[in-house]
């Protein structure tokens, strides 16, 4: 399972990026689970990582579901109408 730092802002957003998609590529299973739980500091930028790793784990032929996502995070993906882009395993 990936991990969410626990701040994705402006400034950190290239970093945890690169990680992440380092990880996308690893993963051996066609479906990769991120956990957001950790994440406490952010702002629209995390959004902006979630959504390139879903591009580059689509472009991997694999589908990426979010856990522990932080109520804050899916006020903003419904503010900015990109909530059914990033889905929530239950």
């Amino acid at each position: 399972m990936l991990r969410l730092p626990p701040s994705v802002l402006h400034d950190t957003a290239t970093a945890a990026l690169a990680e992440l998609l380092v990880a996308v590529k690893a993963e051996p299973s066609a479906s990769v689970s991120v956990d957001v739980s950790a994440l406490q500091r952010f702002d629209s930028t995390a959004l902006a990582v979630l959504l390139e790793l879903r591009r580059a784990a689509l472009q991997a032929g694999k589908t990426v579901a979010l856990q522990g996502v932080p109520q804050r995070l899916r006020d903003l993906a419904d503010l900015y109408g990109i909530a059914e882009l990033l889905p929530s395993q239950a």
